[in-house]
């Protein structure tokens, strides 16, 4: 009997050690899931934070992007002012603008301008002169898009610098009208009645011949005094150099003496 105390004694330290080992690895566990939930928390409030600030960001972004943007192309604009006309100038313009007229596309040749800078323009007015290349614009021309009708207006006034031509726009549009086969221009010896039927054509039509009459320079058909549908092919046609095409209409120069 008295050899037992012993064996009951070592039998309960260690149900006491196992207990401690199981307190400490429960405690530990219990630490380990506080140290993995603190951790997922600051996660989670990292990521509240980063959400907010880019919110922000991105509305302090919009709200200065358009002083950004204008302060952009406003300095690319001063360093390309004196500049010749390149594809890099006309771009400097900002995308919030595009599509609205320049001062500076209003003052150049109507032939590179754009639609909207035209109907910009105030509304033309003017002589039996401007009347008359007017008409030839609008009756040869105003399905084309504004280059074409540009073309057409050139070539009228190129006959009227030219030696082979009369010397006013209403004679040279008007040549040979009532003789056959003798019109310059198809429109006045067609047989169908000079009336304008859209009056958005026939303005834009005005513009167009106020801005030439009034010097703007002919760059478009390199001193072109005749042409012709690209559908057709008049037997002048090579007779005389080919200049260049636009719109519908292929364009031809007769000479320096033209």
């Amino acid at each position: 009997m008295t050899q037992q105390a012993p064996d009951s004694r070592f039998a309960n330290a260690s149900r006491v050690g196992l207990a401690r080992d199981e307190t400490v690895q429960g405690y530990e566990l219990s630490m380990i899931w506080k140290k993995a939930l603190t951790g997922l928390l600051f996660v989670c409030v990292g990521l509240i934070l980063a959400t907010t600030q880019a919110a922000q960001a991105q509305s302090l972004a919009m709200s200065i992007a358009g002083g950004v943007e204008m302060r952009g192309f406003s300095r690319l604009a001063s360093l390309t002012r004196d500049a010749p006309d390149t594809e890099l100038v006309r771009a400097a313009q900002p995308l919030s603008q595009q599509g609205k007229a320049r001062l500076r596309d209003e003052n150049r040749d109507p032939g590179v301008q754009n639609d909207t800078a035209l109907v910009d323009t105030p509304p033309a007015t003017g002589d039996a002169q401007w009347r008359c290349l007017t008409e030839a614009i609008y009756f040869e021309a105003r399905g084309e898009p504004l280059d074409g009708q540009v073309a057409v207006a050139e070539v009228v006034l190129n006959r009227v610098d030219s030696k082979r031509y009369p010397d006013t726009v209403c004679e040279v549009v008007n040549q040979g009208t009532g003789k056959l086969n003798a019109c310059q221009f198809s429109y006045t010896c067609d047989g169908i009645p000079e009336r304008v039927t859209e009056p958005k054509a026939w303005d834009k039509a005005g513009r167009v011949a106020r801005r030439l009459i009034d010097g703007a320079p002919r760059l478009l058909t390199r001193n072109a005094t005749l042409y012709h549908a690209d559908y057709v092919d008049p037997y002048w046609a090579a007779a005389y150099p080919r200049t260049v095409k636009v719109g519908r209409h292929i364009f031809h120069r007769q000479g320096p003496d033209a």
